[in-house]
């Protein structure tokens, strides 16, 4: 199968790649769903889904803070073999956009330039007042993990989607426009279970659809390619076959 994918990798120039958390997993971070994921997480008062809604952001700022900065920011994280050669395929002019659910910023860390970022990034914060910007690493935060603003006093709040909170539809709309008309779509680390980012696939009419994950998905019986494996793994292999 790998040197299958890579001889569609190599007579295409006109590829698309979408994943979810399975890809940064391998540099570290937890996925969501599986049993060592943050939902998992059983030392915080409420569930995962609570914590990380927009809801529980304004009305339990401290609590909120706690959780986000413990398990959702790996400032250490690095990327790995599915990050650097998507980063890669973009140099060769082969992947023209990579279409993300997570929040990390690892692929822009491994050298992509096209990226949406459907659910944001924790390296995009602003004040709710004032809307003054501050990347990770200026971050206000105080003893209690709550950032204030610098600038009006006023608590500042990550550019990530939380629950209860709709994707930007600025974002969705050049991910659809990028899925539309390419050729190749390679669906990596992603159950294919959160929507509506899953429902982004249903825009792919191009000649080869690929699925990169460890377990099953809805869409196996859909590809032409399934590969159950790690990703960072499959793509290094394909790099190696370039």
């Amino acid at each position: 199968m790998v040197e299958r994918l890579s001889r569609i990798i190599k007579a295409s120039n006109n590829i698309v790649f979408f994943g979810g958390a399975g890809v940064s997993t391998e540099s570290g971070i937890p996925d969501f769903r599986s049993s060592a994921g943050i939902y998992s997480k059983k030392t915080y008062p409420f569930p995962a889904e609570i914590m990380i809604s927009s809801n529980f952001f304004y009305a339990h700022p401290k609590q909120f803070y706690d959780f986000y900065v413990h398990e959702m920011i790996y400032p250490d994280a690095q990327p790995n073999e599915a990050h650097v050669a998507l980063a890669k395929l973009e140099k060769m002019d082969k992947v023209k956009a990579v279409i993300t659910q997570n929040i990390d910023g690892l692929h822009q860390m491994a050298g992509s330039k096209e990226v949406l970022e459907l659910h944001g990034s924790i390296h995009r914060n602003r004040c709710v007042g004032c809307h003054a910007f501050y990347d990770l690493a200026h971050m206000p935060y105080g003893s209690d993990h709550v950032p204030v603003c610098e600038s009006c006093g006023q608590i500042v709040k990550p550019e990530v989607v939380l629950y209860g909170e709709s994707l930007d539809q600025d974002v969705m709309h050049r991910a659809i426009a990028w899925i539309e008309q390419a050729d190749v779509l390679i669906i990596g680390g992603t159950s294919l279970v959160v929507y509506p980012a899953a429902g982004l696939i249903q825009y792919f009419h191009g000649s080869h659809l690929v699925l990169i994950n460890r377990s099953q998905t809805s869409m196996d019986d859909q590809a032409d390619i399934v590969i159950h494996d790690s990703i960072g793994k499959v793509m290094s292999s394909v790099i190696s076959a370039m």
